[in-house]
């Protein structure tokens, strides 16, 4: 069962280094540049087997968007893809759109208690979520994958992948570097999760 994941394109808030989270943050053009190149890539990798396989992507405009880029520099129609909710980044709460620097100004301590356990940690604000909460709905989603799916979704949606399939820590799922201009390669049957390049 086969499932490429890719993140979505750059934004400026990632270019700042600020927390996004479920804020719908557009992409930049270095972000469209990483979803055409990402979606040439996959072309390559798929070929005749495009047809087989599911498209799927967080509802946020930036992987939508990633997505349909995608699709089109794969010569598909852009729009004939699905969405699932369960794939939308985890939320930083209140400090979506605060850099962490901006973050530690305000609340040193809870920075430092984030640093201490950042996979479980969950900043403050109503609908906040901790890298442990986010990974209970993508291991939903995953268990509702049946064929072979094309993946469009966020950093933290791939650290639980490489919690959940590859059986990371949660301290090397929680400081992986995910990049924007790569595919990942997911066999949960297999247990096997790597980076294509």
């Amino acid at each position: 069962m086969q499932i490429y994941v890719i993140r979505h394109g750059q934004t400026d808030w990632n270019a700042a280094f600020r927390l996004q989270g479920q804020k719908d943050i557009p992409l930049n053009e270095t972000g469209r540049g990483q979803a055409t190149g990402n979606g040439k890539q996959l072309a390559e990798i798929l070929g005749s087997e495009t047809g087989l396989y599911d498209f799927v992507a967080s509802p946020l405009s930036r992987t939508r968007e990633t997505m349909e880029r995608v699709r089109a520099s794969m010569g598909l129609t852009p729009e004939l893809y699905r969405t699932d909710d369960r794939l939308k980044e985890l939320s930083f709460g209140d400090w979506e759109g605060r850099t962490l620097k901006e973050v530690g100004d305000i609340s040193p301590a809870l920075l430092e208690q984030r640093e201490q356990d950042k996979w479980a940690f969950v900043p403050p604000g109503d609908d906040a979520e901790s890298y442990e909460i986010l990974s209970w709905r993508v291991g939903a989603w995953l268990k509702d994958v049946v064929g072979p799916t094309v993946c469009v979704a966020h950093g933290g949606v791939i650290r639980a992948l490489f919690r959940i399939v590859g059986g990371a820590s949660t301290h090397e799922a929680a400081e992986l570097p995910i990049p924007q201009d790569n595919i990942l390669s997911v066999d949960p049957e297999a247990g096997t999760i790597g980076w294509v390049v």
